[in-house]
């Protein structure tokens, strides 16, 4: 199941887990999609794979299937994977 984190690891913006917008790769970093279009072009800084839309979870499985709240930020922003 996915983790469904509640930042972008960028800009620290918030990603709720029932609404669209949140960007991931295989490994679930997670980024909004300002950053992923812009300053990462589609691709993970931390492992250099696609980035693709996160699925969101309905607000109803949420109590039983809660995302994770642990942030994941990095400390001097995002640079494009090399």
């Amino acid at each position: 199941m996915l983790e469904l984190r509640p930042n972008c690891e960028c800009c620290d913006r918030n990603l709720p887990p029932s609404v669209s917008g949140a960007m991931i790769c295989s490994f679930e970093c997670t980024f909004c999609a300002t950053c992923a279009s812009g300053v990462l072009k589609g691709q993970c800084p931390n492992c250099g794979g696609s980035l693709m839309p996160r699925p969101t979870r309905a607000i109803t499985l949420l109590a039983k299937f809660p995302a994770s709240d642990v942030r994941k930020l990095k400390p001097a922003g995002c640079t494009p994977a090399t």
